[in-house]
């Protein structure tokens, strides 16, 4: 990566981690819309300062709201094979956000449950799988709802042209 990715590579990051804290109440617990996950789509236009990008911001907001160190490392992880999966799948984007969701809602929703007991709501089900439901669903709201129009309407609005411009590779 040169200079300019590393630097915006920091910028998604930077971008993702702020997002998480200032939306704390509702980026975090059994039930939440992390809405700092409709940037990870942003993977399949950016490429890898993206996918570095949401992995570090992840990284940085969970530290910052310490739940433990499986969530900070596995968090991290989630948003790395998620914003891999949507620069890989880019070419088929709605497809690529439904699955990128999946896999946050599979790992996040796998561990979660730990820090958060049940009952966290009135359905007898198992913890960890009424977890990776809440989880799946938000991220697919925040991913593919929120973040698949969000692509869709800064590549309608010139965004790959104005990056290349600045010297930027971009994906589609």
């Amino acid at each position: 990566m040169n200079t300019r990715e590393i630097s915006l590579a920091a910028l998604m990051a930077a971008l993702y981690a702020a997002l998480v804290v200032v939306l704390a109440p509702v980026s975090f617990g059994p039930v939440q819309l992390r809405v700092a996950d409709c940037i990870i789509p942003l993977s399949a236009v950016l490429g890898w300062p993206a996918v570095v990008g949401v992995s570090l911001g992840a990284f940085i907001g969970n530290a910052y709201f310490f739940l433990g160190p499986v969530d900070v490392i596995l968090g991290s992880v989630a948003n790395l094979l998620a914003a891999f999966i949507i620069f890989r799948l880019r070419n088929r984007l709605l497809h690529a956000c439904i699955t990128g969701s999946f896999a946050i809602g599979l790992i996040v929703g796998g561990y979660l449950w730990i820090y958060f007991p049940p009952p966290y709501i009135g359905v007898m089900v198992p913890a960890w799988m009424a977890m990776i439901v809440s989880i799946t669903l938000s991220s697919l709201v925040a991913i593919a709802i929120v973040g698949y129009l969000l692509v869709n309407a800064l590549l309608v609005a010139g965004l790959s042209k104005t990056l290349r411009s600045m010297g930027l590779k971009t994906h589609l």
